[in-house]
């Protein structure tokens, strides 16, 4: 018979194993696409797939010379740091309304902005698309940063109340009773006391932004084109190859990981402030 100690020792390590298991699962297309993007385009396509071979450059200079990778990854920085300063400039101020000058309908307004989000985008391509080209907003970087504004704002503003909501109202009256104005309320209390939520909802606005594919693809043609586009510019009649989307592709993950790696402790921590339970 176990002890208890020895039996929550075991329950640690089976829980320890499985977290391990699901992560090599999680991360092992990430490997393969690495992998992949160093074979040739015959490795890439050998039956059974080969975890040994030689490894070349090859997909990675033949990208150079086809195109301007930091063309598009600056469009990409500019367009996911431009609509996730706009959003939380925005988001800010209308979770805080919500979450400290409740109404009746806050929750309903609430539940509305969400459920924008499970409208397929192809319902709206039509009227954006002629909307953008009537205002010249096709293949621009600022179109991008107004449409991937309204589709992440929901998120945020749900993220931001939430955050909002763990904090006791009692800490912001006393802030008015000590004579702060309204910016000083939200600039010296409430964004110091929320502000790790608040740094994984820009995380988060980030990499959806960064990840976004369906309207930089539908909206932009060369000059505005984000690292999403060019992807999907490895895909042709002839049909895919795979060695150059994979060299592409972990071109384009790259920055987006490793800035995910280095904010990870940032984003546990907003996360578990109350946002996601």
């Amino acid at each position: 018979m176990l002890s208890l100690k020895q039996r929550r020792r075991a329950q640690t390590v089976v829980l320890g194993t499985i977290a391990w298991l699901v992560a090599l699962i999680i991360f092992f297309p990430i490997f393969w696409m690495i992998l992949t993007s160093f074979k040739t385009e015959i490795d890439a396509f050998a039956t059974p797939p080969q975890l040994f071979f030689t490894p070349t450059l090859e997909n990675y200079t033949s990208i150079n010379e086809r195109s301007d990778y930091f063309h598009f990854a600056w469009n990409s920085v500019v367009v996911s740091f431009g609509s996730t300063i706009i959003g939380m400039l925005i988001a800010v101020p209308a979770a805080y309304s919500m979450a400290f000058f409740e109404t009746k309908r806050t929750k309903s307004t609430l539940l509305w902005m969400l459920s924008t989000k499970m409208l397929p985008p192809v319902g709206v391509l039509v009227p954006i698309y002629l909307l953008f080209k009537d205002t010249g907003m096709l293949d621009t970087k600022l179109g991008l940063v107004i449409i991937y504004t309204l589709i992440n704002l929901p998120i945020m503003v749900w993220m931001a109340y939430t955050y909002f909501k763990e904090i006791p109202k009692d800490i912001l009256e006393a802030a008015r009773m000590d004579g702060a104005t309204l910016f000083q309320e939200i600039w010296k209390v409430l964004l110091p006391m929320s502000k790790g939520g608040l740094a994984s909802t820009v995380l988060l606005s980030l990499i959806l932004c960064w990840n976004e594919a369906f309207w930089s693809l539908n909206l932009t043609a060369s000059q505005a084109a984000p690292l999403t586009a060019l992807i999907a510019s490895y895909s042709s009649p002839e049909g895919l190859f795979w060695a150059k989307l994979s060299a592409v592709s972990t071109l384009a993950c790259a920055p987006i990981l490793v800035f995910g790696w280095i904010s990870q402790k940032q984003l546990v921590r907003g996360l578990s402030f109350g946002a996601v339970k």
